[in-house]
């Protein structure tokens, strides 16, 4: 089976991007011919939309600012067999297109992404600060979540139907990377990874990232994401702090009891008592959200396996008609 029996749907968010659009666009044509290429236009004050249409692609609009509400967007109202999302910015390799897309199909898999490689980090978009902090959050995804991630903030990922309908989409801008990695561990569906190049921006581009701002979501992000997704973990671990607290204070209040029989720093008891109780609802609320969860993830998981899988013989949307 050849990429040409599958719709392909190659998704480019863009904010001012005029400067390299053209040229993204350009490359992904000449990568993936029969491919439809949508680019979402985030309220630019430039002219990418009208150079991303010169170009020959569909040019849409979101009015709502941010990335994550463009990929919210974009998932739901275009249909395809094969999704492939690439940033505007003409950093990431369009000539890798073709190999995200055979390797997701192959599998068949639900998720690819393009891991970078082979980036000049000394200036432009990937800088150190950015390097070092997706390293860093690379490391905490992998730990909380028990799968193994080499590069959680890339915006050069293939899906399949089926993940791309049953993605809740609920970040707002440049976190929903996190999201969507995230998002397959959970599944827990078929991924993969594949070595891309990565070049700086094109003289005069600017990048839309902002090291602390966005690095402080994407953080605040995984918080929230590890309570609703590890609650019994998270509780688990704050019951057993407020534990340990609660003997570092008590034990020696205890032992001033059995010495003398009388209990001389009772606000000291009190707090210990109170920490000790405390504990004893952080389990106690973590074993319920953990219930609430498994119940939530069959939901997930009956929803995605409603939605027809990448088959080996042929598209999805074909199988339909």
């Amino acid at each position: 089976m050849t990429l040409d029996e599958f719709r392909v749907a190659v998704i480019v968010p863009c904010y001012n991007e005029e400067l390299t659009i053209g040229t993204v666009v350009a490359d992904l044509r000449a990568a993936v011919p029969h491919a439809e290429i949508y680019v979402y236009d985030n309220n630019s004050s430039d002219r990418t939309s009208q150079v991303a249409a010169e170009a020959g692609a569909i040019v849409r609009f979101e009015s709502r600012k941010g990335k994550g509400n463009v990929v919210r967007r974009a998932f739901a109202d275009i249909e395809a067999d094969v999704y492939l999302m690439i940033d505007g910015d003409d950093t990431y390799d369009a000539a890798a297109a073709p190999r995200l897309i055979e390797t997701l199909v192959s599998g068949p898999l639900d998720h690819v992404v393009g891991v970078r490689v082979d980036s000049n980090v000394d200036d432009g978009s990937y800088r150190p600060g950015h390097a070092m902090g997706n390293a860093a959050f690379n490391k905490v995804t992998t730990l909380m979540f028990g799968e193994q991630v080499s590069d959680m903030l890339s915006g050069y990922r293939a899906f399949s139907r089926r993940y791309v309908k049953s993605f809740p989409a609920n970040s707002e801008e440049f976190e929903i990377e996190t999201e969507l990695t995230i998002h397959a561990a959970n599944l827990r569906v078929p991924q993969a990874e594949v070595p891309i190049a990565f070049k700086d921006r094109p003289e005069g581009s600017e990048s839309k990232l902002r090291t602390f701002r966005d690095g402080f979501k994407i953080l605040g992000l995984l918080g929230h994401l590890l309570l609703h997704e590890r609650p019994l973990l998270v509780m688990g671990y704050a019951g057993l702090l407020s534990a340990v607290v609660s003997l570092i204070l008590g034990v020696p209040v205890i032992l001033d009891f059995v010495d003398t029989g009388l209990v001389e720093r009772f606000p000291t008891a009190f707090l210990a008592s109170s920490l000790m109780v405390l504990a004893a609802l952080l389990v106690g609320v973590g074993m319920v959200m953990n219930a609430v969860l498994r119940g939530t993830r069959e939901t997930r998981r009956l929803f995605y396996l409603q939605l027809p899988a990448m088959s080996a013989e042929r598209p999805a949307t074909h199988a339909r008609s």
